[in-house]
């Protein structure tokens, strides 16, 4: 009797992914932006990417998690093509199981920080309790700034609301872009630990950072350059992911 135990279905999956754009002007030459990438993300997996400045780091961030289409090839976010969906099941998905942070917030400023952090969950119909949301706030520092409003908080405090509100709905998934690029050490320090506590607890984590202590605090580390991935590493430290990115020899990947 075999012992082996089923893998664990991706939650993010990517084949062949090609993303360029048309030129600017008649008779100029599209831009490729993403050079057939192929990788998977595991559930509980955190996972970051990294490379040089205009690497296509943040372009496959988004075409993994639908935000944009890729122009050949094929993403399955949770099972399902982004690009195959009708723009209501599209968000239904993203409601359902993914969560976003970027260096914007994106929070709502008419609405408190409480109401932010549940309003994902209202938005798929789902009941959030009062407890939760006390309990997503406490778990990033905020317990007493819940009926303040986006204006009235720091950008570090913005950006832990924007954490909460993802700790709150508990995603399959969290995309994060540059999530600490407009925050003090600490607060950054604070912000990836409560990404990697989301990790811990189940939900798969894909960072886009140029930080790369950031980067080595994730299980794995992918490393673009000119779109295409150079390679991969596990646990590394920054100095490994450093001579990664940049083509020393030391530091080998592995």
């Amino acid at each position: 009797m075999s012992s082996d135990v089923p893998s664990p279905t991706p939650v993010v999956a990517a084949r062949d992914l090609v993303k360029s754009y048309p030129p600017a002007r008649r008779g100029g030459t599209e831009t490729v932006v993403l050079t057939g990438i192929s990788m998977t993300v595991e559930p509980g997996e955190f996972v970051a990417i990294v490379g040089p400045s205009g690497s296509g780091k943040s372009t496959l961030l988004y075409c993994l998690a639908g935000l944009e289409p890729p122009s050949r090839g094929q993403v399955l976010l949770l099972g399902e093509d982004p690009a195959t969906l009708l723009r209501g099941r599209l968000a239904r998905l993203r409601r359902s199981g993914v969560g976003f942070v970027f260096q914007s917030f994106n929070l709502i400023p008419s609405l408190s920080a409480r109401e932010n952090v549940t309003l994902p969950a209202r938005l798929s119909g789902r009941r959030v309790r009062a407890a939760e949301v006390t309990a997503a706030l406490a778990a990033v520092g905020l317990q007493d700034r819940g009926s303040h409003r986006p204006g009235e908080l720091s950008g570090g405090q913005q950006q832990r609301v924007a954490i909460a509100r993802v700790l709150a709905a508990r995603p399959r998934v969290v995309f994060a872009d540059e999530p600490t690029g407009a925050l003090d050490g600490a607060t950054g320090t604070a912000v990836l630990g409560l990404l990697t506590q989301a990790a811990h607890a189940g939900s798969a984590v894909v960072l886009v950072t140029h930080d790369l202590e950031a980067a080595a605090r994730a299980d794995r580390v992918i490393v673009l350059r000119d779109g295409a991935i150079h390679g991969e590493l596990r646990t590394p430290t920054a100095a490994e992911i450093f001579a990664a990115v940049h083509g020393h020899p030391a530091g080998a990947l592995r």
